[in-house]
């Protein structure tokens, strides 16, 4: 049974990837982490049937694990009332107290808890015969944003036997699914031990199919490669424009023209234009020219060539943002757009 992993880079055509394997004779599971896939997988699969299939089922990673995986075992027994995806605030709650460990007073489960909490009641098999008695195949998008707990999780369903792929750009590791102590704390660190895990989950590791980008110009994946430190190639040919803003009036034109997104590093909402942050636009494909408003720290390192010393959950997030670009790429010191910060 095929099991692999596809590592991408960004705009590589993931999404693509997945709808194109999809047809109307196997039932398929898919699932993925950021409302923005979701969309976009929906969108995809419509795009190519004309309607939505019944043999595919699209689902976020915490509705699967909530509704497919710990409802119809274990919903009857604790009475559980959803989820609730904050932080647990009662940091000394011990795993044997269960109602105070892995929910809230509302019996809502904390969703960085639930697969311990599917570990714990003995149920994980039972989830793996389930999945393997409904589908036929299993999609993961965004797999390289399972950490902690679940990314043990998905060491228990590779072992069912259908076809699955998984797919996913290590870079764009902006987020976690959960985070609960030491659990896979150092899974991000090294891309290299990170795809030997997966070989010893017995899925083969694919780098070549999802290799280059749809989106980003030569131009910005060169400068992607040589000054972030993150490897990406091109399937475009033209040239693009990469600027560094450092005039005031050029800054303001930017700043106040609403077909050029603005990604600062955080708190976009503060700025009131056309804008997001770093880490939130992941998944995005429709931008034109993308402005990046550096902040103090990467504005250093932009200007003393050092972008690729950068942390990497930094180095990660600025990746995500300048692979926005469809056409030119602007940088603008964080400087300028003070005075428009509310």
């Amino acid at each position: 049974m095929d099991k692999r992993v596809n590592f991408a880079v960004a705009g590589s055509g993931k999404t693509t990837y997945i709808i194109n394997k999809l047809n109307l004779d196997k039932r398929s599971l898919i699932i993925t982490y950021t409302n923005n896939n979701i969309k976009n997988l929906k969108d995809g699969i419509v795009k190519k049937f004309k309607y939505f299939p019944n043999n595919i089922i699209l689902m976020p990673y915490f509705n699967f694990l909530y509704s497919f995986c710990l409802r119809p075992f274990l919903s009857y027994k604790f009475r559980t009332q959803g989820i609730n995806y904050d932080r647990n605030p009662n940091k000394y709650a011990k795993q044997a107290d269960i109602k105070v460990y892995f929910f809230d007073k509302q019996k809502r489960i904390y969703s960085n808890r639930i697969v311990k909490f599917l570990e714990s009641q003995g149920v994980l098999e039972d989830i793996n015969l389930r999945v393997s008695k409904y589908f036929d195949n299993l999609f993961i998008d965004e797999i390289q944003d399972f950490a902690g707990c679940d990314f043990n999780f998905l060491k228990s369903i590779a072992k069912i036997n259908i076809e699955m792929i998984f797919v996913g750009d290590f870079y764009q590791h902006t987020f976690d699914t959960s985070r609960d102590g030491i659990v896979n704390k150092n899974l991000h660190k090294d891309y290299t031990k990170y795809k030997n895990f997966f070989r010893k989950m017995g899925i083969a590791v694919d780098l070549e199919s999802l290799k280059k980008s749809y989106r980003c110009s030569p131009t910005i994946c060169k400068f992607i490669t040589d000054r972030i430190g993150i490897e990406i190639g091109s399937h475009k040919t033209d040239e693009t424009k990469i600027c560094f803003i450092n005039d005031s009036e050029q800054a303001d034109e930017i700043f106040k023209n609403k077909d050029i997104i603005k990604l600062f590093y955080q708190e976009n909402y503060k700025y009131g234009c056309y804008s997001k942050n770093w880490g939130e636009c992941k998944g995005e494909n429709r931008y034109g020219d993308v402005c990046v408003v550096l902040n103090k720290m990467t504005l250093t390192q932009f200007e003393n060539n050092k972008l690729d010393e950068l942390k990497p959950q930094t180095k990660n997030r600025l990746y995500v943002a300048c692979s926005r670009a469809n056409n030119d790429l602007y940088f603008v010191s964080y400087k300028f757009f003070e005075k428009y910060k509310k």
